[in-house]
């Protein structure tokens, strides 16, 4: 006489699994490391090419040194849709949620994995990338270190805001089960949308825009503050929100829909 042996749906086991889909991916990889590289490298570059007295003398120095997050932020925002949307496309979605019939531990789980890869990735990024900019910058009235007044604070806050950029994305991706839809969505409503409201010739709508992801990410970046823009932990909390809302919105669709 046989018998089967059944395991329980658990938390972890949960988490377990979509750590390993996410790390089997070929796309994880390929987007983690086109992030990382995108953004050592032009914080280099703009060391290596920095100019005493030029253009940029008055930029915040994180900011100048991490400007390749502005193309670094898309690779993890595509990383994030993929985790979510591809699995539609696939079909691997149906056992995924055929495994966890309660649909949402699998979301949150999906969350949660790509949250910690992303923050720890990106925090080791920013911090390499302002330590190998400050060997060409030593000197200059760019020179900083890590124990300068809001420099760790806004790298920490750097790979908070790529983070939940990402997870927006992620939501974005469960929401709309594609692809090039959720793609056109992060690019249209979270990065082009908050510049053009900016332009309109009212008050309340810019200060709405300090809000906005994209807006939010620049605030937090800055190891000063920043005229005009959030405070970074209003920025930060406008990020979580931000966030909370796509996976909310995501997990109450996914709740009611078939798959």
């Amino acid at each position: 006489m046989s018998s089967t042996l059944v395991h329980p749906v658990t938390p972890a086991r949960v988490l377990r699994s979509e750590w390993h889909k996410l790390w089997t991916l070929r796309s994880t990889w390929i987007t983690l490391l086109t992030a990382s590289t995108l953004t050592l490298g032009i914080g280099v570059l703009m060391g290596v090419t920095y100019t005493p007295g030029g253009g940029d003398g008055d930029v915040d120095t994180v900011v100048l040194t991490l400007i390749g997050i502005q193309f670094s932020q898309i690779a993890l925002a595509v990383l994030g849709i993929l985790s979510t949307a591809s699995e539609y496309s696939t079909g691997v979605i149906r056992a995924s949620l055929t495994a966890v019939p309660r649909r949402l531990p699998v979301l949150w789980s999906k969350a949660a994995a790509f949250g910690a890869v992303a923050f720890t990735l990106t925090l080791i990024t920013a911090v390499v990338t302002f330590l190998a900019a400050q060997l060409f910058l030593s000197g200059t009235d760019q020179a900083a270190s890590l124990g300068d007044p809001g420099v760790t604070r806004a790298l920490a806050g750097s790979a908070a805001g790529l983070t939940l950029l990402g997870l927006i994305a992620l939501g974005l991706g469960a929401l709309l089960r594609s692809v090039p839809g959720a793609i056109g969505a992060f690019i249209g409503g979270v990065m082009i949308l908050p510049e053009v409201l900016a332009m309109l010739p009212y008050d309340v709508v810019s200060d709405a825009v300090e809000y906005f992801p994209s807006k939010a990410v620049e605030a937090l970046t800055s190891a000063q503050a920043v005229p005009g823009a959030a405070s970074p932990g209003a920025a930060l909390l406008a990020m979580v929100l931000w966030a909370a809302a796509s996976l909310a919105t995501a997990g109450a669709v996914l709740k009611r829909r078939d798959v």
